[in-house]
């Protein structure tokens, strides 16, 4: 069988490197094109497009990138046409996936949504767009079961959230390796500053100025796979802190507590149990619209699938030097390090079970 997977983040990257590794397990004929990164490649699919060149962060960078993206819409459809696939799977990335899917219905293919778009969030009139063009939805958070069918009446699946599998895959790994990462006696503090250069820029110019009140702790970034490290030593300037690159699980393992976008990467800390701080900033243009549109009460995945603040989120003002430096003090202090790790386990216990990869890929099979 031949299958289309299109991805634009590094998240989709691994959500999707996972699923075609299920995938070719049962269908070790298939032949899949994607569009992805590293992961997805060293998975078996021939990479159609990076994701390097389609992160786009927030309104405005999508508006000057605008050429750029109906570009990449364009070559997309004429690329699917090619390869004639029997499925098109989408995985989140819904600005770009849901043109895609309006085209690809019309055209009579097989779409399939894996990872649905955070409607629930914003933009909840592109539930039109999910019916109207897409055949199969999985979600991979408890509370979009009700979203989608309660409130729209839309029959979609929750068979778990891969995550657990990817952690748990690599545990078994980690936990037989001889060698780990390795930064002196200090403890460590992940900074996970996320894929795109303008996340990167804003989060790394507030945490480098901090490190100096946290002599006995080492900092150290978890480099995105598309990112050149000279990049992030260009915003560092002088200031200290280690890079690695590739090794976000390795570094999160012997972490004492983490700095983190929003995003997946919360989702992930808090599954490894690192108590953490969530910190978003963006363009002034993006965060105004965001505001107006964007309907949740928290922007990391923690708190919205517990729907309270079990990690502290710093958005945009908030996220200076000075609040920074205040919420890693209180999360380094040993009860508040256990009060938030108590909320983990209540987190993970309401995520499903393992093994939601292969419940997902046997699905699409079927489909």
């Amino acid at each position: 069988m031949k299958y289309y997977i299109i991805s634009g983040e590094a998240s989709g990257d691994l959500h999707g490197s996972n699923l075609i590794k299920e995938l070719i397990k049962k269908d070790p004929k298939a032949e899949i094109r994607a569009w992805g990164g590293d992961k997805m490649k060293d998975a078996g699919a021939t990479l159609v497009k990076h994701f390097k060149d389609l992160a786009f962060m927030g309104f405005y960078e999508v508006l000057i990138n605008l050429r750029t993206i109906l570009k990449n819409i364009s070559y997309c459809k004429e690329d699917i046409l090619k390869f004639s696939p029997d499925k098109i799977i989408f995985i989140d990335y819904p600005g770009f996936n849901l043109r895609i899917a309006k085209w690809a219905k019309k055209n009579k293919f097989n779409t399939i949504y894996y990872i649905a778009p955070q409607l629930w969030a914003w933009n909840e009139r592109r539930i039109k767009k999910i019916k109207n063009h897409i055949n199969s939805l999985y979600v991979i958070l408890p509370f979009e079961k009700d979203f989608f069918e309660k409130k729209h009446n839309f029959p979609v699946k929750f068979l778990g959230h891969p995550l657990i599998d990817s952690i748990n895959n690599f545990n078994k790994i980690y936990n037989n390796k001889k060698e780990h990462l390795d930064f002196g006696n200090k403890p460590v503090i992940a900074i996970l500053p996320g894929s795109r250069k303008q996340e990167i820029n804003k989060i790394l110019n507030t945490v480098k100025e901090i490190t100096v009140y946290f002599p006995d702790y080492e900092f150290v970034i978890a480099g995105a796979p598309s990112i050149d490290n000279n990049y992030y030593k260009s915003i560092l300037k002088g200031v200290k802190i280690n890079i690695v690159q590739n090794k976000t699980y390795e570094l999160l393992s012997i972490s004492k507590a983490a700095v983190v976008t929003s995003g997946t990467a919360t989702l992930e800390t808090a599954l490894f149990k690192v108590p953490q701080i969530v910190c978003y900033k963006s363009s002034f243009l993006s965060y105004f619209i965001a505001k107006l549109l964007v309907k949740t009460k928290y922007i990391s995945l923690v708190n919205l699938i517990m729907n309270k603040e079990i990690v502290k989120e710093l958005i945009q003002n908030n996220c200076n030097k000075n609040s920074v430096r205040l919420e890693l003090n209180k999360i380094l202090d040993k009860n508040k390090s256990q009060e938030i790790k108590s909320n983990y386990i209540k987190l993970i216990s309401i995520l499903g079970k393992s093994g939601a990869c292969k419940r997902i890929a046997d699905d699409i099979l079927k489909t």
